[in-house]
């Protein structure tokens, strides 16, 4: 799985991983969080999925990376959402067996889901969190998931 980022290009999933780690050891002092999220759009060739990682320096920027891909049996937005939401799950898993490799198996990934309270994804919500927090991880629904909602989603299109 390659991995775009706009200040270093293309990378694959472990470079992503040393990279994050760098950045977090440049300032040490700070708290950091590892963010991932997915978003979709639906398109004439299927619906063009980005989940997207962002390693936040709290109080002073960030880093992002993002991958696309195309699924074209995916149709309404149940199956968007779910299948948003198990990207997400599936990369969050991946992240957190690299970054145990590298010695750092307390990194904690947050995942950002694109839905909320309001508008057509709002039956969804307690299902797609419950499967998140079920898997261990811990949920965050808009206006809370900026993965999904801002840097997931400006790549969708």
């Amino acid at each position: 799985m390659s991995f775009y980022s706009p200040s270093k290009g293309k990378m694959e999933l472990e470079e992503v991983v040393i990279d994050i780690l760098d950045y977090v050891s440049e300032d040490l002092n700070r708290t950091y969080k590892l963010l991932v999220g997915s978003d979709s759009q639906p398109g004439p060739l299927g619906a063009c999925f980005v989940s997207a990682i962002i390693i936040h320096r709290i109080g002073k920027g960030a880093r992002y990376y993002y991958t696309r891909c195309t699924e074209p049996k995916v149709k309404s937005i149940r199956q968007r959402i779910f299948y948003e939401a198990s990207l997400s799950l599936d990369l969050a898993d991946r992240l957190s067996e690299i970054l145990k490799r590298h010695g750092h198996p307390d990194m904690k990934v947050e995942i950002h889901l694109d839905v909320g309270t309001h508008g057509d994804t709002k039956e969804l919500v307690k299902e797609v969190t419950g499967m998140i927090v079920a898997s261990g991880f811990d949920a965050r629904i808009k206006p809370d998931a900026c993965a999904a909602s801002k840097v997931a989603d400006k790549y969708t299109k």
